[in-house]
């Protein structure tokens, strides 16, 4: 005979009934992590299909444009692209990344992680991290392989092996991303097959000040970076206008040029950021900018961004000061990574700085990569900076600037108080002792008397104390022994003289009348009845 559970389902169909309720939900997030790789091909499609249209030479149709818009998805996530079409004859890989387009799939895969993770209704199932993460990471990857083989049949397709490492690692570091976010971007704890040792590690506060500090450090690099680039555009004007006239002569041809330079800021960002750092960055196989020189590269396409480049020659005292921007990096790094508390040692303020260093680096490093990229073959297989000078330069930078000054504001934070009159804390106690001495207390009660005029009366005579009553010894009562008959009672009291005058009461002497003015009416108080107690 079958068991049947309090709900009236049988005990054989009550894990199924557990697994039926997850399946919608997994089937959710796989379509989740499908629809966010469709909205990033379709927002791409779109914008292509309206330059196609607008375009005065539609010739390729609109499966080229459409093949276009798969490859440029594809490019968002760092795969590298082939150009056959090239003067040469020769394939041309196009690996250079719009730093900005990779945010339209990071967004949006991260929002289907999140929805993912999300309860509608409360008394809903919601499934384990693992389980979402696994599911829409499936969806997006099933998008992305029938995207790589649909842009193999366009004028850029897209190399298989890069295309089968960078949109799951894309993909993997969005889906965390939501996942963390959605459980409340807990630190912990760590996964059980962690050493112990490490999980003890990096629940320590100085991890979190170190992560905090590298990426304080990070921005200001990027901020002084696009400054560069900001005050390099604006030096160069005329070049960059001329180039970027000179390009095309239709509003269709230059509204393109203004929106693939607009998603190659955050790459000319982290350019100048690299310039600043002493690197510099590649402009061929072997041409490099610096601020100590720039030898010139005739070889390189109009492009406005390409327009601002640095004066062919050595460096000036206007390139030298590129490097205020890694000292200010540097300053950043040591104030963030001084903790409040009073309890931490130097030493350990010292290590803080020195990690965040560290994250600082490879932060610079990532973005280095991600920036660089091949434009072309033969002088254009190298563009951009190179990612290991790149990180050790900012590295080197913030950690010899955030040491000492972390050291530097640890030690005045900690400072001992300083109290009035250029005491210390000690000094500051004894001066307050000694504030309330008698005879202070008895200047400041004169003054506190005569500001406050006729409220505190002025005592003419001292009040007599009566004279203390003396105590009353305590007599022992003696304790009769029990009577016996025929024998007379006894009481023995041993060891105590009585003294009838002890006992009888003294007078006390009435106390004289204090002769002291009365104190001035109160106007306005109110005067209660006093009530009688009660009875007992």
């Amino acid at each position: 005979m079958t068991q049947v559970t309090e709900r009236g389902t049988p005990l054989s169909a009550a894990p199924r009934a557990g697994v039926r309720r997850r399946s919608p939900a997994a089937a959710a997030c796989v379509v989740g992590g499908a629809v966010a790789a469709g909205l990033g091909l379709g927002f791409l499609a779109v914008l292509v299909i309206v330059l196609w249209i607008s375009s005065p030479y539609p010739d390729s149709g609109p499966g080229g444009a459409l093949h276009l818009a798969a490859g440029l998805w594809l490019l968002a996530h760092g795969t590298e692209l082939v150009r056959y079409d090239t003067l040469s004859g020769i394939p041309a890989p196009v690996g250079m990344t719009p730093l900005l387009l990779v945010a339209l799939p990071v967004l949006l895969m991260r929002r289907a992680a999140r929805l993912g993770s999300a309860a509608e209704e409360d008394d809903e199932e919601v499934l384990p991290a693992a389980a979402v993460f696994s599911a829409v990471l499936c969806g997006y990857l099933a998008v992305g392989a029938l995207a790589t083989v649909y842009a193999a049949g366009g004028p850029m397709p897209a190399d298989p092996i890069s295309a089968a490492w960078h949109i799951p690692l894309v993909a993997v570091l969005a889906a965390a991303g939501g996942v963390w976010g959605a459980r409340g971007r807990p630190l912990g704890p760590l996964p059980s097959w962690i050493p112990r040792g490490v999980r003890k590690a990096v629940v320590r506060p100085r991890y979190a000040l170190a992560l905090r500090a590298g990426a304080g450090g990070s921005l200001v690099l990027l901020g002084g970076g696009a400054l560069v680039v900001g005050a390099s555009l604006a030096w160069h004007g005329a070049e960059v206008q001329a180039s970027f006239l000179s390009l095309t002569g239709v509003w269709s041809g230059r509204f393109a040029v203004l929106l693939l330079a607009l998603t190659l800021i955050p790459n000319a960002m982290v350019w100048g950021a690299a310039y600043a750092l002493g690197p510099g960055f590649a402009l061929g196989s072997h041409v490099t900018a610096t601020p100590l020189g720039f030898p010139g590269a005739p070889g390189l396409p109009r492009f406005p961004l390409l327009a601002a480049l640095p004066a062919e020659g050595a460096g000036s005292p206007l390139t030298w000061a590129a490097a205020g921007v890694p000292v200010l990096a540097g300053l950043a790094v040591g104030w963030f990574a001084v903790r409040r508390a009073r309890e931490v040692s130097s030493g350990e303020t010292a290590l803080t700085a020195a990690l965040g260093a560290v994250v600082c680096g490879l932060t610079m490093a990532g973005l280095a990569a991600a920036s660089a990229g091949p434009l072309g073959s033969r002088q254009l297989s190298e563009f951009g900076p190179v990612w290991w000078t790149t990180g050790v330069a900012a590295f080197a930078w913030t950690a010899v600037l955030a040491v000492p000054v972390a050291v530097a504001v640890h030690a005045w934070r900690t400072r001992p108080a300083i109290g009035p009159g250029g005491l210390d804390a000690d000094e500051a106690v004894a001066v307050d002792d000694r504030w309330h001495d008698s005879g202070v207390r008895e200047v400041r009660w004169a003054a506190l008397r005569k500001a406050a005029g006729a409220l505190v009366p002025e005592m003419t005579a001292p009040v007599p104390v009566p004279p203390a009553v003396p105590a009353v010894p305590v007599v022992p009562v003696p304790v009769a022994a029990p009577a016996v008959p025929g024998r007379r009672a006894v009481t023995v009291v041993s060891g105590l003289d009585l003294d009838p005058g002890l006992l009888a009461p003294k007078p006390v002497a009435p106390a004289e009348p204090v002769s002291a003015p009365l104190a001035p009416p109160v106007v306005g108080a109110r005067v209660l009845a006093r009530r009688k107690p009660p009875p007992e």
